[in-house]
């Protein structure tokens, strides 16, 4: 019998709470979507957290200071979907002109407008970028996970700064690890399209393209999500050797605030939207597995 897939995760930019709380909060968002979207009321599934936080931040965010914890969506029923996201708004505008800038900041290599977004919006992303310990050891925490289980079919979903770890780390395996697979990846709310991002892509790994050791790569972006402020992935990454390419989905992130205020950036939405359930139905313990009480070496179930 097939061992069982496992959902790797990796967070985005920003301070977060304490690694148990941050990880237990995605798996619920993980398990209300496949309840709501995917009808699998309970389902178990192995989950692993790569958390990374901590390098940049001397305390976790303590609970006086969440001002964004997870909170379950109200109502019951399948979430919005993609078909349900409103036709254009002002960040969808935003991102049009964006894409102009983009274009010729790409081709010029002058990126005046991406600097002044990552050191000063994306501050994490830009001491990524310029201190390499950092980077090897955010790097670092990713490559272990997926060292340990490479034997598994990996489901991994990288959140907004995450995803540009990933795909830097999936680059690099296709060079020291070549036998290591990565199922499907799904990057959501990703600056992965900035042109400044690119273009490091091009200085370390050569043109922007989908890694080889991947075999689906799924892009989910809302359309008001500013950090995703490209949306769409496919023309900014070439397909891979393999012809394998990246599929795009507009989606809506309902996440909301104690308060009420939208944040359309936020992990838990995006995690609990019908397109991200849908990928990870295909990563539940299958019954047959539940029913012998077959131990999942190393990995966390839902509870």
């Amino acid at each position: 019998m097939e061992r069982p897939g496992i959902i790797i995760g990796i967070h985005g930019l920003a301070n977060k709470p304490p690694v148990d709380e941050k990880t237990r909060w995605w798996k619920a968002a993980i398990a209300e979507g496949l309840a709501r979207n995917e009808d699998l009321a309970d389902a178990e599934f192995a989950f692993e957290f790569v958390y990374w936080a901590d390098l940049r931040y001397e305390m976790p965010l303590a609970s006086d200071a969440l001002d964004e914890p997870y909170r379950p969506y109200g109502g019951a029923g399948a979430l919005p979907s993609e078909e349900d996201a409103p036709k254009l708004t002002g960040p969808d505008v935003l991102g049009i002109v964006y894409e102009s800038i983009d274009r010729i900041e790409e081709a010029t290599g002058v990126t005046l407008i991406d600097d002044l977004i990552l050191e000063h919006r994306f501050d994490d992303l830009w001491h990524y970028h310029v201190e390499q310990g950092f980077a090897r050891q955010v790097r670092s925490r990713l490559i272990e996970r997926l060292e340990a289980f490479r034997d598994r079919r990996i489901l991994l979903v990288a959140h907004s700064m995450g995803s540009v770890i990933a795909y830097d780390v999936l680059r690099l395996l296709e060079r020291e690890a070549p036998s290591l697979r990565v199922e499907h990846l799904v990057t959501v709310g990703s600056p992965l399209g900035l042109a400044k991002v690119k273009l490091k892509i091009e200085a370390e790994c050569g043109v922007a393209r989908v890694p080889n050791n991947i075999r689906h790569w799924t892009n989910l972006a809302d359309g008001n999500d500013i950090v995703a402020v490209t949306g769409a992935l496919a023309e900014d990454f070439v397909p891979s050797d393999a012809g394998i390419e990246v599929v795009d989905h507009r989606v809506v992130n309902d996440y909301r605030r104690p308060t009420g205020e939208p944040n359309h950036h936020k992990s838990y939405g995006y995690l609990r939207t019908p397109e991200f359930s849908r990928i990870a139905a295909g990563f539940v313990i299958p019954a047959a597995w539940r029913a012998c009480d077959a131990p999942v070496a190393g990995a966390t179930l839902t509870p």
